[in-house]
């Protein structure tokens, strides 16, 4: 079970450290909300999990008790020194690395067993969310994640077409995976208490899974910097050749010319990948 908000207070000092807002490091104190997030990853004896910025332990330890192998990075020198110092020597299945997740987006975790099957569990700053997702959807796609994130970015990546918050990494997520679950979070849930909510997401791998290659992702971001403009009239400047392609076929399939990069559905941005690798 978590800590109590006092009881965190107290282990913090007890390290002799201070939460580090630069790290994103708010630690969850709401023991409702650690079991929802075991809940909905759905874990057995044989599930392998990636969890980022593992922190104080609370929801690594609770991963561990269902029996699943973890991967866990952490950048924090204090923490995983904790980590390993108060939870690794009980429990065999915990492999940690200290390191920079955006470096090691996956934990660490060996390919082959990447390959067979794997689940994320974590707690994302909302600083490294996109580049480490970036990262994971250019990857050996997880089967499932269960993610908890600020409710800006939790909100971008759940985002529909037509809305203000669609954007690259709506579609670059959306095409490869199923959201199956979006829960509202009290900043209250955490010690310290950030200033805005949190989301918990689960989000299910399609059988059909999409991933965008290196030029179309760099492409699509470059679009959305100007996302009220027309997209015609953004094709044709872009350096891809392939983008005014793609442009004309949805000419061809009725598209209004006049169509602006957050109204075109995810189906349509997923074309692009037959014009641009």
């Amino acid at each position: 079970m978590p800590l109590s908000p006092t009881a965190t207070r107290e282990l913090l000092e007890q390290l002799e450290h201070f939460p580090n807002k630069k790290l994103g490091q708010n630690f969850l104190v709401d023991g409702n909300i650690v079991r929802k997030s075991v809940e909905l990853a759905e874990l057995g004896a044989q599930s392998a999990v990636v969890e980022i910025g593992p922190g104080l332990g609370t929801l690594t330890r609770a991963i561990l008790e269902s029996g699943a192998s973890v991967w866990a990075v952490e950048r924090d020198a204090t923490l995983s020194e904790h980590i390993r110092t108060n939870i690794l020597p009980g429990h065999p299945k915990l492999h940690l690395i200290e390191g920079d997740c955006l470096n090691y987006p996956l934990a660490g975790l060996p390919a082959e067993r990447a390959a067979s099957g794997y689940r994320i569990v974590a707690n994302l700053p909302y600083a490294i969310s996109t580049p480490w997702m970036d990262a994971v959807l250019a990857g050996q796609l997880p089967e499932r994640m269960v993610l908890m994130l600020q409710k800006e970015a939790g909100d971008r990546y759940a985002a529909p077409h037509g809305s203000k918050t669609f954007g690259a990494i709506s579609i670059f997520l959306q095409s490869a995976f199923e959201l199956k679950g979006k829960h509202l979070v009290s900043a209250q849930c955490f010690h310290p208490a950030p200033k805005v909510d949190s989301v918990l997401l689960r989000l299910d791998r399609k059988t059909d899974a999409l991933r965008f290659g290196p030029t179309a992702r760099e492409c699509i971001r470059r679009i959305f910097t100007q996302r009220r403009k027309q997209l015609g009239a953004l094709c044709k400047r872009d350096s891809q050749p392939g983008a005014l392609r793609w442009f004309q076929s949805l000419l061809d399939q009725g598209i209004p010319h006049t169509i602006r990069p957050e109204d075109l559905p995810i189906e349509h941005w997923q074309g692009l990948t037959k014009h641009i690798a």
